[in-house]
């Protein structure tokens, strides 16, 4: 994967390289995860219906990368959903740099629906499966089984990608002709977690309340994306992957208990709230599959006005019958 942006300077100096293993070691990582991310879309199409876009997805180009090549596609992701459409907000700033910094040395994989790319970060998908002692093939095709069910997602619904660049390019303007006060919003929060104080999301703290129910909306749908993920990666059958069950107990136990300063971290970086939509949307997913199958489920591809609202994720009822009539 070439990349026409210089790695970020602040996100250089703070990331740790990862530890690769002997050659080896490395090698088997990359191969494994290479070999999974070619079945997982065939997976995906079976368990949940989208076929058609499952085809589509085995197309999509896999990169297995470290870390700093992982900072650099989310440069360019960065640029592709913002671009110049808010001014006041670019690639080089120093609190883009302190995520990409510590994003990099979390996220296992990540699709990109501008670029059309599914990214595998390898040292970290390594260090993930060492620290909880896992069976590395099966995590690794865990792995690759969420990230290629966002790839189906975009190639279920084209129109996707554009709709979240657009509510997120809105919601980020907005965000820029606040900054004074979101700045004294998130000064007054960050005082309040470095005392061990309440655990408010970051978004609640520092956004005023009209742009609270417009960041509501875009986690209602990254709700939905995420938990339709998680669900399908533990529909996977237990002769596939004996391990399925164990990988995900010990996958939420490290979600839910991080160290004190990674909480306060998460919570700063939005990822707390990243965790609640795995959860609302795994239970929204859950209990439309219930009612109306996959098949019903699928409906939510349809167009942006058959995606769940934020009562909705909460709801499912209400989306089954508001979609049922349409």
């Amino acid at each position: 994967m070439t990349s026409s942006y210089s790695p970020h300077p602040l996100a250089s100096a703070l990331t740790p390289a990862g530890d690769p293993g002997s050659l080896t070691q490395a090698r088997a990582v990359v191969d494994v995860l290479r070999r999974s991310a070619a079945l997982a879309p065939e997976e995906v199409g079976r368990i949940t219906g989208l076929t058609r876009a499952a085809r589509a997805a085995s197309e999509i180009p896999v990169y297995i990368v470290d870390r700093p090549r992982f900072q650099q596609a989310n440069l360019e992701l960065f640029d592709a959903i913002i671009g110049d459409a808010v001014p006041g907000i670019s690639a080089d700033r120093f609190d883009l740099g302190a995520a990409l910094a510590f994003l990099s040395t979390k996220v296992l994989g990540q699709y990109d629906p501008f670029h059309g790319r599914l990214l595998l970060v390898a040292p970290n998908v390594r260090h993930v499966e060492k620290e909880l002692s896992l069976d590395g093939m099966d995590f690794r095709l865990w792995v690759c089984l969420h990230e290629a069910t966002h790839a189906v997602q975009f190639a279920a619904a084209p129109w996707l990608a554009d709709h979240l660049a657009i509510l997120t390019r809105e919601l980020l303007a907005n965000l820029e002709r606040e900054a004074e006060g979101s700045a004294a919003r998130f000064i007054s929060w960050l005082s309040t977690a470095v005392r061990g104080g309440d655990d408010t999301p970051i978004t609640e703290a520092i956004l005023p309340k009209d742009m609270q129910a417009a960041m509501a909306r875009v986690s209602a749908i990254m709700a939905l994306l995420e938990g339709h993920a998680d669900v399908v990666m533990d529909a996977i059958s237990p002769a596939r992957m004996p391990s399925a069950r164990r990988i995900r107990a010990a996958f939420n136990k490290r979600r839910t208990n991080p160290k004190r300063i990674e909480k306060m971290l998460r919570t700063g970086l939005g990822i707390e709230d990243k965790l609640a939509q795995y959860r609302d949307g795994a239970a929204f997913v859950n209990a439309v599959i219930d009612k109306v199958g996959h098949a019903g489920l699928n409906r939510v591809f349809d167009h942006a006005d058959a995606l769940p609202t934020p009562e909705e994720i909460h709801d499912p009822e209400r989306w089954i019958a508001r979609t049922s009539e349409s």
